[in-house]
């Protein structure tokens, strides 16, 4: 379920990796790995919440690797 504060719409991990075409522990590994920066705002329990922008950021590095030719 999306939060709406300050006219912006926050999404949860799931929902933002469902939405970004992606599995939560792949988008948490790119974090670990630095190929996706992490988001920058987090609720009071420090649980990360994900913007529009967030997620088309992570859906464009999906692409991005999953494109890469070997």
């Amino acid at each position: 379920m999306a939060l709406s504060l300050l006219q912006l719409r926050y999404y949860s991990t799931s929902e933002a990796c469902k939405l970004a075409g992606t599995s939560r522990p792949t988008f948490l590994r790119w974090v670990r790995e630095g190929r996706v920066e992490d988001v920058k705002t987090r609720d009071r329990n420090g649980w990360r919440l994900f913007t529009e922008e967030d997620i088309i950021r992570i859906r464009n590095s999906n692409n991005w690797i999953t494109n890469i030719e070997y």
